[in-house]
Protein backbone atom coordinates (compact mmCIF):
# COMPACT_ATOMS: atom_id res chain seq x y z
CA UNK A 1 0.00 0.00 0.00
CA UNK A 2 1.30 3.51 -0.96
CA UNK A 3 -0.22 5.98 1.04
CA UNK A 4 -1.61 3.65 3.53
CA UNK A 5 -1.88 6.39 6.16
CA UNK A 6 -4.56 8.70 4.36
CA UNK A 7 -8.10 7.65 4.63
CA UNK A 8 -7.62 5.66 1.15
CA UNK A 9 -5.17 3.43 3.19
CA UNK A 10 -7.15 3.18 6.25
CA UNK A 11 -10.23 1.77 4.40
CA UNK A 12 -7.87 -0.72 2.88
CA UNK A 13 -6.85 -2.18 5.54
CA UNK A 14 -10.70 -2.49 6.77
CA UNK A 15 -10.92 -4.33 3.80
CA UNK A 16 -7.97 -6.64 3.42
CA UNK A 17 -9.09 -7.48 7.44
CA UNK A 18 -12.91 -8.12 5.94
CA UNK A 19 -11.24 -10.50 3.27
CA UNK A 20 -9.62 -13.09 5.28
CA UNK A 21 -6.80 -15.30 4.57
CA UNK A 22 -6.53 -15.15 0.89
CA UNK A 23 -4.94 -11.36 1.42
CA UNK A 24 -2.48 -10.02 3.29
CA UNK A 25 -0.62 -6.86 3.73
CA UNK A 26 3.14 -7.40 2.58
CA UNK A 27 4.40 -3.51 2.80
CA UNK A 28 2.97 -0.21 3.90
CA UNK A 29 4.37 3.47 3.33
CA UNK A 30 3.64 6.74 5.06
CA UNK A 31 5.06 10.44 4.52
CA UNK A 32 5.14 11.86 7.26
CA UNK A 33 2.23 10.29 9.65
CA UNK A 34 4.78 7.77 11.03
CA UNK A 35 2.42 7.55 14.43
CA UNK A 36 0.01 6.13 12.34
CA UNK A 37 2.19 4.17 10.19
CA UNK A 38 3.06 2.58 13.64
CA UNK A 39 -0.08 1.86 14.19
CA UNK A 40 -0.73 -0.01 11.29
CA UNK A 41 2.48 -1.91 11.71
CA UNK A 42 1.27 -3.48 14.87
CA UNK A 43 -2.35 -4.24 13.62
CA UNK A 44 -1.48 -6.29 10.25
CA UNK A 45 2.38 -7.00 10.90
CA UNK A 46 3.80 -6.15 6.97
CA UNK A 47 7.22 -7.39 5.77
CA UNK A 48 8.47 -4.25 4.88
CA UNK A 49 7.93 -0.10 5.57
CA UNK A 50 8.70 3.25 3.37
CA UNK A 51 9.04 6.24 4.76
CA UNK A 52 8.97 8.88 2.44
CA UNK A 53 10.08 11.63 4.62
CA UNK A 54 14.43 11.95 4.44
CA UNK A 55 14.50 12.61 8.22
CA UNK A 56 11.65 10.33 9.98
CA UNK A 57 11.19 10.23 13.90
CA UNK A 58 14.37 8.02 14.71
CA UNK A 59 12.46 6.53 18.24
CA UNK A 60 9.36 5.51 15.43
CA UNK A 61 12.18 3.51 13.22
CA UNK A 62 13.77 2.24 15.84
CA UNK A 63 10.41 0.97 16.87
CA UNK A 64 9.35 -0.39 13.62
CA UNK A 65 12.69 -2.34 13.56
CA UNK A 66 12.09 -3.58 17.00
CA UNK A 67 8.66 -5.25 15.23
CA UNK A 68 10.97 -7.14 12.73
CA UNK A 69 9.77 -4.93 10.10
CA UNK A 70 12.41 -3.43 7.54
CA UNK A 71 12.22 0.02 7.06
CA UNK A 72 13.21 2.44 4.08
CA UNK A 73 13.78 5.90 4.13
CA UNK A 74 13.52 8.47 1.43
CA UNK A 75 11.04 8.70 -1.74
CA UNK A 76 12.91 5.75 -3.31
CA UNK A 77 11.65 3.69 -0.64
CA UNK A 78 8.02 3.93 -2.37
CA UNK A 79 9.79 2.35 -5.63
CA UNK A 80 11.31 -0.20 -3.55
CA UNK A 81 8.17 -1.51 -2.21
CA UNK A 82 6.09 -1.18 -5.32
CA UNK A 83 8.72 -3.90 -7.07
CA UNK A 84 9.39 -6.34 -3.83
CA UNK A 85 9.02 -10.02 -5.24
CA UNK A 86 6.82 -10.85 -2.52
CA UNK A 87 4.35 -8.51 -3.78
CA UNK A 88 1.56 -8.75 -6.30
CA UNK A 89 -0.95 -5.94 -5.81
CA UNK A 90 0.19 -2.41 -5.32
CA UNK A 91 -2.64 -0.31 -3.98
CA UNK A 92 -1.22 3.13 -5.06
CA UNK A 93 -2.74 5.99 -2.71
CA UNK A 94 -0.18 8.69 -2.10
CA UNK A 95 -1.97 12.07 -2.97
CA UNK A 96 -0.04 14.37 -5.92
CA UNK A 97 2.52 13.62 -8.21
CA UNK A 98 4.85 12.48 -5.49
CA UNK A 99 3.71 8.85 -5.67
CA UNK A 100 4.39 8.42 -10.11
CA UNK A 101 7.69 6.81 -9.94
CA UNK A 102 6.36 3.88 -7.79
CA UNK A 103 3.00 3.47 -9.89
CA UNK A 104 5.62 3.23 -12.72
CA UNK A 105 7.84 0.87 -11.29
CA UNK A 106 4.92 -1.14 -10.50
CA UNK A 107 3.68 -1.56 -13.82
CA UNK A 108 7.00 -2.20 -15.13
CA UNK A 109 7.60 -5.08 -12.32
CA UNK A 110 4.43 -6.75 -13.80
CA UNK A 111 2.22 -5.52 -10.89
CA UNK A 112 -0.95 -5.54 -10.88
CA UNK A 113 -1.98 -1.76 -9.98
CA UNK A 114 -5.39 -0.91 -7.93
CA UNK A 115 -4.69 2.72 -8.49
CA UNK A 116 -6.37 6.00 -6.09
CA UNK A 117 -3.87 7.93 -6.67
CA UNK A 118 -5.30 9.66 -10.20
CA UNK A 119 -2.45 12.24 -10.85
CA UNK A 120 -0.28 9.28 -12.42
CA UNK A 121 -2.73 9.72 -14.76
CA UNK A 122 -3.34 13.18 -15.03
CA UNK A 123 0.47 13.85 -15.15
CA UNK A 124 2.10 10.56 -17.06
CA UNK A 125 -0.95 8.60 -18.54
CA UNK A 126 0.25 9.18 -21.77
CA UNK A 127 3.26 7.13 -20.63
CA UNK A 128 1.78 4.91 -18.01
CA UNK A 129 -0.95 3.34 -20.10
CA UNK A 130 1.02 2.23 -22.79
CA UNK A 131 3.64 0.81 -20.37
CA UNK A 132 0.70 -1.64 -18.50
CA UNK A 133 -1.00 -2.74 -21.79
CA UNK A 134 2.25 -3.87 -23.76
CA UNK A 135 3.51 -5.78 -20.62
CA UNK A 136 -0.92 -7.32 -19.92
CA UNK A 137 -0.41 -5.52 -16.62
CA UNK A 138 -4.05 -4.85 -15.30
CA UNK A 139 -4.35 -1.15 -14.10
CA UNK A 140 -7.51 -1.35 -11.88
CA UNK A 141 -9.44 2.01 -10.94
CA UNK A 142 -10.28 2.87 -7.44
CA UNK A 143 -11.62 6.32 -7.35
CA UNK A 144 -15.32 5.73 -6.98
CA UNK A 145 -16.44 7.30 -9.82
CA UNK A 146 -14.03 5.43 -12.73
CA UNK A 147 -14.84 1.88 -11.19
CA UNK A 148 -18.10 2.70 -11.50
CA UNK A 149 -17.37 2.88 -15.05
CA UNK A 150 -15.25 0.09 -15.20
CA UNK A 151 -18.42 -2.16 -13.63
CA UNK A 152 -20.85 -0.84 -16.15
CA UNK A 153 -18.58 -1.02 -19.04
CA UNK A 154 -18.79 -4.87 -18.61
CA UNK A 155 -22.33 -4.53 -20.08
CA UNK A 156 -21.22 -3.87 -23.57
CA UNK A 157 -18.34 -3.37 -25.52
CA UNK A 158 -15.69 -0.33 -25.81
CA UNK A 159 -17.07 0.17 -29.11
CA UNK A 160 -20.64 0.34 -28.33
CA UNK A 161 -20.07 3.24 -25.56
CA UNK A 162 -21.53 6.76 -26.70
CA UNK A 163 -20.34 8.63 -23.93
CA UNK A 164 -18.96 7.57 -19.92
CA UNK A 165 -20.70 10.64 -17.35
CA UNK A 166 -18.96 11.55 -14.32
CA UNK A 167 -20.58 11.86 -11.59
CA UNK A 168 -20.07 14.84 -9.22
CA UNK A 169 -21.39 15.80 -5.81
CA UNK A 170 -21.29 19.73 -6.25
CA UNK A 171 -18.79 19.53 -2.93
CA UNK A 172 -20.02 22.00 -0.25
CA UNK A 173 -20.52 25.42 -2.42
CA UNK A 174 -22.92 23.58 -4.98
CA UNK A 175 -25.65 26.09 -4.10
CA UNK A 176 -23.25 29.22 -3.41
CA UNK A 177 -23.56 32.20 -5.47
CA UNK A 178 -20.15 33.01 -7.57
CA UNK A 179 -19.27 36.13 -5.05
CA UNK A 180 -19.55 33.97 -2.12
CA UNK A 181 -16.90 31.14 -4.05
CA UNK A 182 -14.76 33.58 -4.17
CA UNK A 183 -14.08 34.28 -0.81
CA UNK A 184 -14.69 30.97 1.18
CA UNK A 185 -12.59 30.01 3.73
CA UNK A 186 -10.72 27.16 4.59
CA UNK A 187 -13.13 25.92 7.03
CA UNK A 188 -16.04 26.46 4.42
CA UNK A 189 -13.77 24.57 2.06
CA UNK A 190 -13.50 21.31 3.96
CA UNK A 191 -17.07 21.14 5.11
CA UNK A 192 -17.71 18.23 2.76
CA UNK A 193 -21.34 17.09 2.25
CA UNK A 194 -20.89 13.80 1.93
CA UNK A 195 -17.42 12.18 1.79
CA UNK A 196 -14.60 12.37 4.42
CA UNK A 197 -11.84 13.01 2.83
CA UNK A 198 -8.20 14.30 3.17
CA UNK A 199 -7.69 17.92 3.15
CA UNK A 200 -6.00 18.19 -0.44
CA UNK A 201 -9.10 16.23 -1.97
CA UNK A 202 -11.76 18.00 -0.18
CA UNK A 203 -10.60 21.33 -0.99
CA UNK A 204 -10.14 19.75 -5.29
CA UNK A 205 -14.05 18.96 -3.93
CA UNK A 206 -14.92 22.08 -3.30
CA UNK A 207 -13.30 23.59 -6.70
CA UNK A 208 -14.04 21.00 -8.90
CA UNK A 209 -10.65 20.26 -9.77
CA UNK A 210 -11.44 16.90 -8.51
CA UNK A 211 -13.68 16.62 -10.60
CA UNK A 212 -11.13 18.07 -13.43
CA UNK A 213 -8.18 15.59 -12.73
CA UNK A 214 -11.06 12.72 -12.93
CA UNK A 215 -12.09 14.13 -16.82
CA UNK A 216 -8.57 13.44 -17.55
CA UNK A 217 -7.93 10.43 -15.53
CA UNK A 218 -11.16 8.85 -17.33
CA UNK A 219 -9.63 9.82 -21.09
CA UNK A 220 -6.57 7.75 -20.04
CA UNK A 221 -7.74 4.95 -18.37
CA UNK A 222 -10.62 4.05 -20.72
CA UNK A 223 -8.64 5.76 -24.08
CA UNK A 224 -11.94 8.45 -24.56
CA UNK A 225 -11.68 11.59 -26.59
CA UNK A 226 -12.60 14.79 -24.47
CA UNK A 227 -16.39 14.90 -26.57
CA UNK A 228 -17.23 11.47 -25.01
CA UNK A 229 -16.60 12.60 -21.27
CA UNK A 230 -19.62 14.32 -19.67
CA UNK A 231 -20.42 15.46 -15.51
CA UNK A 232 -23.08 15.51 -13.87
CA UNK A 233 -24.06 17.06 -10.30
CA UNK A 234 -25.45 14.29 -8.21
CA UNK A 235 -25.42 15.54 -4.67
CA UNK A 236 -26.58 12.18 -2.97
CA UNK A 237 -23.51 10.19 -4.14
CA UNK A 238 -25.58 7.02 -4.57
CA UNK A 239 -24.83 6.64 -8.31
CA UNK A 240 -21.40 6.50 -8.85
CA UNK A 241 -21.12 7.31 -12.42
CA UNK A 242 -23.07 6.12 -15.92
CA UNK A 243 -22.35 4.73 -19.12
CA UNK A 244 -24.31 5.99 -22.11
CA UNK A 245 -24.39 2.63 -24.95
CA UNK A 246 -24.78 3.43 -28.57
CA UNK A 247 -28.47 2.24 -28.32
CA UNK A 248 -29.53 4.68 -25.69
CA UNK A 249 -28.86 2.07 -22.96
CA UNK A 250 -27.42 3.76 -19.61
CA UNK A 251 -25.86 1.24 -16.95
CA UNK A 252 -25.28 3.33 -13.78
CA UNK A 253 -23.18 1.75 -10.30
CA UNK A 254 -25.31 2.77 -7.18
CA UNK A 255 -24.01 1.86 -3.60
CA UNK A 256 -23.71 4.11 -0.72
CA UNK A 257 -21.00 6.39 -0.35
CA UNK A 258 -18.09 4.10 1.10
CA UNK A 259 -14.87 4.23 -0.47
CA UNK A 260 -14.55 0.12 0.71
CA UNK A 261 -16.80 -0.56 -2.07
CA UNK A 262 -14.71 0.45 -5.14
CA UNK A 263 -11.08 -0.63 -2.92
CA UNK A 264 -12.45 -3.88 -3.03
CA UNK A 265 -13.61 -3.99 -6.87
CA UNK A 266 -10.04 -3.51 -7.36
CA UNK A 267 -8.82 -6.46 -4.96
CA UNK A 268 -10.92 -8.89 -5.91
CA UNK A 269 -11.29 -8.49 -9.34
CA UNK A 270 -12.90 -10.08 -11.40
CA UNK A 271 -14.92 -11.73 -8.61
CA UNK A 272 -17.01 -10.22 -5.83
CA UNK A 273 -17.01 -11.24 -2.26
CA UNK A 274 -18.77 -10.33 0.80
CA UNK A 275 -17.08 -6.80 2.55
CA UNK A 276 -17.15 -4.05 5.11
CA UNK A 277 -18.85 -1.67 2.86
CA UNK A 278 -22.01 0.08 3.41
CA UNK A 279 -25.60 -1.85 1.71
CA UNK A 280 -28.52 0.21 0.17
CA UNK A 281 -31.67 0.50 2.45
CA UNK A 282 -34.11 -0.26 0.19
CA UNK A 283 -36.57 -0.12 2.66
CA UNK A 284 -36.16 3.50 3.09
CA UNK A 285 -37.69 6.05 0.32
CA UNK A 286 -35.46 8.26 -0.92
CA UNK A 287 -34.61 10.17 -4.30
CA UNK A 288 -31.66 11.12 -7.05
CA UNK A 289 -30.95 14.19 -7.94
CA UNK A 290 -28.98 15.51 -11.29
CA UNK A 291 -28.29 18.98 -12.59
CA UNK A 292 -25.61 20.21 -14.83
CA UNK A 293 -22.67 21.74 -13.41
CA UNK A 294 -21.84 25.54 -13.71
CA UNK A 295 -18.86 26.11 -15.69
CA UNK A 296 -18.88 29.93 -14.84
CA UNK A 297 -19.13 29.04 -10.71
CA UNK A 298 -16.21 25.61 -11.90
CA UNK A 299 -14.43 26.82 -14.36
CA UNK A 300 -11.70 24.01 -13.60
CA UNK A 301 -13.59 21.86 -15.25
CA UNK A 302 -13.61 23.63 -18.60
CA UNK A 303 -9.50 23.45 -18.35
CA UNK A 304 -9.58 19.91 -18.09
CA UNK A 305 -11.05 19.70 -21.20
CA UNK A 306 -8.28 22.10 -22.59
CA UNK A 307 -6.30 19.81 -20.87
CA UNK A 308 -7.36 16.81 -22.58
CA UNK A 309 -7.59 18.23 -25.98
CA UNK A 310 -4.16 20.09 -25.82
CA UNK A 311 -2.72 16.43 -24.28
CA UNK A 312 1.48 16.14 -23.56
CA UNK A 313 2.12 18.41 -20.80
CA UNK A 314 -0.49 19.75 -20.42
CA UNK A 315 -2.11 17.57 -17.56
CA UNK A 316 1.17 17.26 -15.78
CA UNK A 317 0.89 21.49 -15.88
CA UNK A 318 -2.60 21.71 -14.68
CA UNK A 319 -2.43 19.48 -12.03
CA UNK A 320 1.32 20.60 -10.74
CA UNK A 321 -0.16 24.19 -11.04
CA UNK A 322 -3.48 23.32 -8.91
CA UNK A 323 -1.26 21.14 -6.14
CA UNK A 324 0.76 24.58 -5.83
CA UNK A 325 -2.31 26.34 -5.71
CA UNK A 326 -4.14 24.69 -3.12
CA UNK A 327 -0.92 24.86 -1.28
CA UNK A 328 -0.96 28.78 -1.34
CA UNK A 329 -4.82 28.63 0.23
CA UNK A 330 -4.21 26.41 2.68
CA UNK A 331 -2.17 28.41 4.24
CA UNK A 332 -3.53 31.57 4.05
CA UNK A 333 -1.60 33.22 1.12
CA UNK A 334 -4.51 33.43 -1.70
CA UNK A 335 -8.15 33.64 -1.38
CA UNK A 336 -10.23 30.53 -2.95
CA UNK A 337 -11.39 32.44 -6.05
CA UNK A 338 -8.01 32.55 -7.31
CA UNK A 339 -7.26 28.61 -6.85
CA UNK A 340 -8.46 28.25 -10.94
CA UNK A 341 -7.16 31.55 -11.91
CA UNK A 342 -3.79 30.52 -11.41
CA UNK A 343 -4.05 27.19 -12.79
CA UNK A 344 -5.69 28.84 -16.31
CA UNK A 345 -2.88 31.80 -16.02
CA UNK A 346 -0.31 29.00 -16.09
CA UNK A 347 -1.90 26.56 -18.61
CA UNK A 348 -2.38 30.08 -20.41
CA UNK A 349 1.74 30.50 -20.51
CA UNK A 350 2.63 26.36 -21.22
CA UNK A 351 4.15 25.20 -24.23
CA UNK A 352 2.85 21.79 -24.68
CA UNK A 353 5.33 19.06 -25.30
CA UNK A 354 3.27 16.58 -27.60
CA UNK A 355 5.25 13.28 -27.28
CA UNK A 356 6.83 13.83 -23.19
CA UNK A 357 9.54 11.56 -21.45
CA UNK A 358 8.75 11.05 -18.34
CA UNK A 359 11.80 13.81 -17.67
CA UNK A 360 9.70 15.82 -19.75
CA UNK A 361 6.72 15.40 -17.52
CA UNK A 362 8.52 16.24 -14.33
CA UNK A 363 9.80 19.27 -15.52
CA UNK A 364 6.44 20.32 -16.46
CA UNK A 365 5.43 19.61 -13.31
CA UNK A 366 8.51 22.22 -11.63
CA UNK A 367 7.76 24.57 -14.14
CA UNK A 368 3.98 24.97 -13.15
CA UNK A 369 4.83 25.17 -9.61
CA UNK A 370 7.79 27.49 -9.90
CA UNK A 371 4.88 29.80 -12.09
CA UNK A 372 2.45 29.76 -9.45
CA UNK A 373 4.45 30.69 -6.94
CA UNK A 374 5.95 33.60 -9.13
CA UNK A 375 2.74 34.80 -10.28
CA UNK A 376 1.12 34.54 -6.69
CA UNK A 377 3.75 36.58 -5.34
CA UNK A 378 3.64 39.36 -7.60
CA UNK A 379 -0.19 40.69 -7.29
CA UNK A 380 -3.24 39.35 -6.35
CA UNK A 381 -4.71 38.20 -9.07
CA UNK A 382 -7.74 40.30 -10.46
CA UNK A 383 -10.97 38.89 -10.60
CA UNK A 384 -12.78 37.89 -13.69
CA UNK A 385 -15.96 40.16 -14.52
Amino acid sequence: MLGSTGSIGCNALDVVAALGPDYSVTALSAGRNCAKLLEQVRLCRPAAVAIADHHPDPAVVAELKSLGVSVSVGPESLVEIATRDDVDIVLAAVVGAAGLPAVIAAVRAGKTLALANKESLVVAGSILMPEARARGVPVLPVDSEHSAIFQAMRAGSPKEVAHIVLTASGGPFRTWPRERIEDATLEDALRHPTWRMGNKITIDSATMFNKALEIIEARWLFDLPAEQIRVVIHPESVVHSLVEFVDGSVIAQLSPPDMRTPIQYALTYPERTPGPARRMDWKDKFTLHFEPPDPVRFPALSLAYDAVRSGGTMGAVLNAANEAAVELFASGKIAFGEISRLVGFTMGRHSVQTRPSLDDLLEADRWARQAVLEKSGQRVLERSV
